[in-house]
């Protein structure tokens, strides 16, 4: 043990008498103790007053310096899938809330969003009125409503042209889906009378979504599986814009 002598023992060393050496042995006692605990990890601290305890956030309290309740924070929703969000996709309605203390309230409440691949299924079937017709049925599968903006994009294999609307079908307000709800655009594959050129069979279908603009993009799209034979087409493939029911889809 190391001993070290303070400035007081020094000064105590000075006093003349038996006294003065006596105090100043005792402080340099005094001193070497106090640093031989300090060296071994045992001295004792002033606890002093009491200290607040700050509650935990898993607790269900305030984090210290949060802006809200813990217990507030938003239900994992539909895929995207939500949130969601529903079938898997692209992040698209699977709305998550966030665990940072702010909380982010039910999917509901969140506000509408696009439909697209990500947050739907998409299915595409022959009917048999009218003739050479294929329906499209979109379903929301995501936790808020989304919206089926304009008409879809098709594309069968790696077709190199997109295939127009049908101008007399543009509906008076947006498509919109509740979830649950489904929607539908029908499409004419191939003329009738056979005046339509260049029919070939599509074995593979993508459809595209649209975004609040015209020609911009909505989200992920979808490729609805498709019979072994596939459908035919022609130069006439067209489809009509979004509907809420399904016989309006199938009047063009």
């Amino acid at each position: 043990m190391r001993t070290y002598r303070t400035a007081r023992s020094v000064r105590l060393s000075r006093t003349s008498g038996p006294r003065g050496r006596l105090l100043a042995a005792a402080g340099v006692a005094l001193a070497a103790l106090a640093l031989t605990a300090c060296e071994d990890g045992t001295g004792t601290q002033d606890e002093g007053a009491s200290r607040p305890t700050t509650a935990s956030p898993s607790a269900g309290g305030k984090a210290p310096g949060g802006t809200g309740d813990t217990d507030n924070a938003g239900s994992t929703g539909s895929t995207g899938s939500s949130g969601s969000t529903g079938t898997t996709g692209t992040g698209g309605d699977k709305s998550s809330g966030s665990g940072s203390g702010s909380g982010s309230g039910s999917g509901a409440s969140q506000g509408r969003v696009l439909c697209n691949g990500s947050n739907t299924t998409v299915t595409a079937q022959a009917v048999p009125r009218p003739l050479n017709h294929l329906l499209i049925t979109v379903k929301n599968t995501g936790s808020r409503t989304c919206d089926l903006t304009y008409y879809p994009v098709l594309r069968f294999d790696e077709m190199q042209w997109v295939p127009q609307p049908v101008e007399a079908s543009h509906p008076q307000a947006v498509t919109a889906l509740a979830p649950g709800e489904s929607g539908y655009a029908g499409v004419l594959l191939s003329a009738a009378d056979g005046s339509g050129d260049g029919g070939t069979t599509g074995h593979k279908l993508t459809v595209g979504f649209q975004g609040t603009t015209p020609n911009s993009s909505g989200g992920a799209a979808a490729t609805p599986v498709l019979p072994a034979k596939g459908f035919y087409y022609d130069s006439t493939l067209s489809v009509t814009y979004w509907q809420q029911n399904m016989d309006d889809a199938l009047t063009y």
